[in-house]
């Protein structure tokens, strides 16, 4: 009676630890944010085991559902599409209900591949305080936000989509030209990069490389 919490590559799929493989090889149902996705990784390692959906719109009959299984003595683990689970992610819902109705249910991480924490290894940017704020609300609190990274003395970590990562330079741009930053794309891909320098001078390579404005992002801000 157990669920595992386990990271899963976020791009590469030899990113993964011998233990996590071992795991999702020996446990009941392996609960999935996209079942197609996972069903790649396991594929790839010759896993044969049962999934299951569980996403940010899941209802609560399929919490309920989960809850019973472990209940029944049946051991899940549970990972995103890619990365850590929980870590800006719903899985966290999840977690909370596990700990608040099954206390005894031991809920145990399988450590492994994060955007975040790979981010910030490659980024040349401090990492001793950070704040990791996740992904920017696209409309109501995105000012009060930036203007607070303005002015944060610690480092801030943000995700960021295709969609809005130019916005968000640009009106990072007007605050703060000169602040040095980090933009990291694509990790553990064939195209992965990582663009350093002010905040104009990033902005200006994007700007001039709209092809590689693609991927999600992992933003890097110096503090002031």
């Amino acid at each position: 009676m157990s669920l595992y919490i386990i990271a899963t590559p976020i791009g590469n799929l030899e990113d993964i630890s011998a233990r996590a493989v071992r795991i999702l090889g020996e446990v009941d149902i392996v609960l999935c944010e996209d079942t197609r996705t996972t069903g790649k990784l396991l594929k790839h390692y010759e896993i044969k085991v049962k999934t299951m959906s569980y996403h940010a719109h899941s209802n609560d009959n399929r919490e309920d559902q989960i809850v019973d299984m472990l209940r029944e003595g049946k051991s899940l683990a549970l990972v995103s599409d890619a990365g850590t689970p929980t870590i800006s992610d719903p899985g966290v819902k999840l977690v909370e209900r596990v700990k608040k109705d099954l206390p005894d249910v031991m809920v145990s991480p399988i450590p492994g591949p994060s955007a975040l924490m790979s981010a910030l290894s490659v980024s040349g940017i401090s990492s001793a305080q950070f704040v990791f704020l996740g992904f920017l609300p696209h409309k109501k609190g995105r000012e009060t936000l930036f203007q607070e990274i303005s002015e944060s003395n610690r480092t801030i970590v943000f995700y960021e989509s295709t969609h809005r990562i130019m916005k968000t330079l640009e009106r990072l741009n007007e605050l703060m030209p000169e602040r040095h930053i980090a933009v990291a794309r694509e990790l553990t891909k064939i195209y992965e990069q990582v663009r350093t320098g002010s905040v104009r001078v990033v902005y200006q390579y994007f700007l001039e490389n709209e092809d590689k404005i693609r991927g999600e992002f992992v933003v890097m801000i110096q503090g002031k």
